[in-house]
């Protein structure tokens, strides 16, 4: 192709609470003019900001433009659960267990998390925002507490340790009697998903990086032996674009018809006072993933994360025209409220100050879409609900394809099939979501 135009811009429903919580940010600095760069990077989420930190590492030199269609760590990767995770983590499993090579995986995921720790020692961040506490996968039910076993026999077989809970070590951590048993596993990292991105912009642009936000690209097309990628108010030519968008990559109208396009859903509570905290009890900071892949994420924060508070994720939404409704977050708001209160009935009926919905993209297959589409174009998107270390991966290996850089993380990425064709619509859309509130039913202890 010679050009290609945007047919939809990332549209968000609810607030981005994790960059609410921090406080404002700088005024935006917005494309307002044409401009030149070597590389253009379409997206500042962890997948754009990694292939920019990527880049200014392999060609310090290199003039590299980011751009934003809003505001930095507001859109999706201001919008996850922070879980940095290292271990298979499959969503399509019973119990986690990847289909292929765990081990492959798993180093690839550390490699993630060590060029992330390292973007938080260089660029100065608040070790706060990246915390390597482990995560806990909850059981609520003997069903969960069999999958729970099952994962700890599979990481075992790995090498990976892990530590069963019971019901009072799951009580002293959360506060909560809802679970009857946890799986901690000790190499997660807990993240502040926008104190992150914020630190990471404001790192790469001290290295002269340029990030432009509220600078939504509309198109690309090739101009001569490069190509000129346009925003609203203005233009850059370059001769490589990277696009770091996940889902959005349909959009432009590549891997057409082969992305899930879905929504997660999320809650935060007021920051709590010293006698809610009395009341709540357990540990200061902690997070639980549910031993169902379809169940409930719990995560408590502190202080230094921006106030003591719980987060709730919970529900899905397969909407291939890429926006969340409002009846979609209003039915995960009220599902979330009754799961809050199943786990801290001494906080009942607490009102939550923020919800919203995140967007992910997955395939069936399960594969990323981690190459060149074509001469000066390369893409690092489809995290299959893995944003944070997948997302980073995915922006790796697009930067280290256009430096000609060859590494594990480009091979992995080389080697993988294209994303499978989804079936027809209408079937796609109701197929799909009427599977997803069938296994939320199912995982509803969980």
């Amino acid at each position: 192709m010679t050009a290609y135009t945007a047919k939809r811009l990332p549209v968000h429903r609810g607030p981005a609470a994790w960059s609410a919580i921090l406080g404002t940010q700088p005024p935006p600095v917005t494309l307002e003019n044409d401009t030149t760069a070597d590389y253009v990077v379409v997206g500042a989420g962890f997948a754009g900001l990694s292939a920019a930190r990527r880049l200014n590492q392999l060609q310090p030199d290199a003039k590299v433009v980011v751009l934003e269609a809003g505001r930095v760590a507001e859109g999706a990767a201001g919008r996850n659960s922070g879980f940095m995770i290292d271990l298979p983590h499959d969503l399509a499993s019973d119990n986690y267990a990847g289909a292929g090579d765990d081990r492959v995986m798993i180093n690839l995921n550390r490699q993630a998390i060590d060029f992330a720790r390292s973007a938080v020692e260089d660029y100065d961040i608040d070790r706060k925002f990246f915390d390597p506490a482990g995560k806990v996968n909850g059981a609520a039910s003997t069903t969960a507490e069999a999958h729970n076993q099952s994962y700890a026999k599979h990481l075992t077989s790995l090498g990976e340790d892990s530590q069963a809970l019971d019901p009072q070590q799951m009580y002293e951590l959360t506060g909560s009697r809802h679970y009857i048993s946890g799986l901690y596993t000790p190499g997660t990292v807990m993240l502040q998903p926008a104190g992150y991105i914020r630190g990471v912009t404001v790192g790469l642009k001290a290295r002269g990086v340029l990030i432009y936000e509220n600078s939504p690209v509309t198109s690309f097309e090739r101009d001569g032996s490069g190509w000129t990628v346009r925003t609203e108010k203005g233009s850059v030519n370059t001769s490589t674009v990277i696009l770091t968008v996940n889902g959005h990559l349909e959009s432009f109208g590549i891997e057409r018809n082969r992305l899930m396009q879905l929504f997660l859903f999320a809650a935060m509570t007021p920051e709590l006072n010293s006698e809610t905290l009395t009341k709540l009890g357990g540990q200061p900071c902690w997070g639980v993933t549910p031993s169902d892949p379809m169940g409930t994420t719990m995560r408590r924060i502190g202080t230094g994360q921006g106030g003591n508070r719980i987060i709730t994720r919970t529900c899905a939404a397969l909407r291939p025209g890429m926006t969340a409704t409002a009846r979609d977050l209003s039915r995960a708001s009220r599902v979330m409220q009754r799961k809050f209160d199943q786990r801290f009935p001494q906080l009942a009926g607490m009102k939550m100050q923020y919800s919203w919905a995140g967007h992910l993209c997955l395939s069936l297959n399960g594969v990323s879409v981690a190459r060149e589409i074509e001469q000066g174009i390369y893409s690092g998107c489809v995290q299959n609900g893995l944003g944070t270390a997948r997302g980073t991966l995915t922006g790796i290996a697009a930067a280290e394809y256009a430096c000609g850089h060859s590494s594990d993380i480009t091979r992995y990425f080389e080697a993988e099939d294209q994303p499978k064709r989804l079936p027809m619509q209408p079937f796609r859309e109701i197929g799909a979501n009427a599977v997803l509130r069938w296994k939320e039913w199912k995982a509803s202890e969980e």
